[in-house]
């Protein structure tokens, strides 16, 4: 049962009158920071961690807050002697209120694996033997050209490994082993009460069930560290920003035997100077001087393929047209797509006095008003 002494809007650092939004906003932020995760052997981490945990599932819940400040209002957390109204059948200081009525974290298992393993949705404790490692996430850059011709990339990936020093165990060389006081042995300590209970690996010996006399110095006791891995990644043929691809068995460690979890890599296209897409067709603008513009030319054109074309200017051609060359867009499922070559005429910008009577001539010979 919790502590009645407990102020659970003092455990989020937000009013009391905050709506839900920044309730959960204030749980998400101080969870990440006092994960045991990201504290490896710090037990008071682990205790606000709980604490965090304990008072997001009560607030969270409209019910559950509702009671809980009744209780507030009522005195139950020293703010007074106050007693309960008649005929609620209630004891003095309680208002027919337990703490075992808000059900312990309540919604707190789903934020918790929303935040922290995304792939899972855990409720309940895990069952024993092997587990797969959890799935890594990572955004890469992929230049314009490799994104439509596909290829591969070498990339460093952040992840946590077992340490080669203790060999994951957590312990210095020679250390004593005694059993966990936290845990009592069992390696995973409840959060919540009853039916609401969720079980998660014990953050003073990480699910061991024991502690080492003398914590390992290269993990400080986690019994894993963060490396970096380069591996190498295919790029399909026509990726877009935002495309997924999974790597099997490139994430974390798995536990007790089992199998690593994936990378997920996610792309980011990077802009080109020449080239724009546009579903299957590369659309690019090339320049013309008004001689070419006027007369007529042939203009060479660089593909997305790395090939060069040549596109034929007639005369005439007005700034803005466009011209369509088969085939030399995103080829994809045995299909290609088109790209789009649209005009730019540049213009003299200064004349000297000679051309300047040729234009005069010129216009003169035309027609055209001056």
């Amino acid at each position: 049962m919790a502590h009645a002494g407990k102020d659970y809007y003092r455990a989020l650092g937000v009013a009391e009158n905050a709506d839900a939004a920044a309730i959960k906003e204030a749980y998400r932020k101080l969870a990440k920071r006092h994960h045991p995760d990201a504290n490896p052997g710090n037990p008071k981490a682990a205790e606000r961690f709980k604490a965090i945990g304990e008072a997001y599932g009560v607030l969270s819940d409209p019910a559950k807050r509702k009671k809980y400040d009744q209780m507030r209002k009522l005195g139950a957390f020293g703010l007074g002697d106050a007693r309960p109204a008649p005929g609620t059948g209630a004891t003095s200081g309680t208002s027919g209120f337990s703490f075992e009525d808000l059900g312990g974290l309540g919604g707190f298992s789903d934020i918790f694996s929303s935040i922290f393993d995304r792939a899972r949705k855990e409720r309940g404790p895990r069952p024993p033997g092997p587990r797969k490692g959890r799935n890594v996430e990572y955004s890469v850059d992929v230049s314009f050209t490799t994104a439509a011709n596909g290829g591969k990339i070498a990339l460093t990936v952040p992840i946590t490994e077992k340490c080669a020093r203790c060999d994951g165990s957590g312990g210095a060389p020679g250390a004593d082993w005694r059993r966990c006081a936290e845990c009592g042995g069992s390696g995973t300590v409840s959060f919540g009460q009853g039916t609401f209970a969720v079980k998660r690996p014990c953050p003073a010996c990480v699910g061991r069930g024991r502690q080492a006399s003398e914590p390992c110095a290269a993990c400080e006791g986690g019994g894993k560290i963060r490396q970096r891995r380069k591996i190498h990644v295919a790029v399909p043929a026509g990726a877009q920003a935002g495309q997924k691809v999974r790597v099997p068995g490139q994430g974390e460690r798995g536990e007790g035997g089992g199998a690593r979890g994936d990378l997920l890599i996610t792309f980011k296209v990077k802009p080109h100077r020449f080239f724009r897409r546009d579903g299957a067709d590369i659309h690019a603008t090339v320049t013309v001087n008004l001689a070419q513009a006027m007369l007529g030319a042939r203009v060479r054109v660089a593909t997305v393929s790395g090939d060069k074309a040549q596109i034929r200017i007639p005369p005439g051609t007005q700034p803005g047209a466009r011209f369509r060359i088969k085939g030399q867009g995103i080829r994809r499922d045995g299909k290609a797509g088109d790209q789009i070559v649209e005009v730019k005429v540049k213009l003299p910008e200064s004349l000297s006095s000679e051309e300047r009577e040729r234009v005069k001539e010129l216009a003169d010979l035309s027609g055209m008003k001056r």
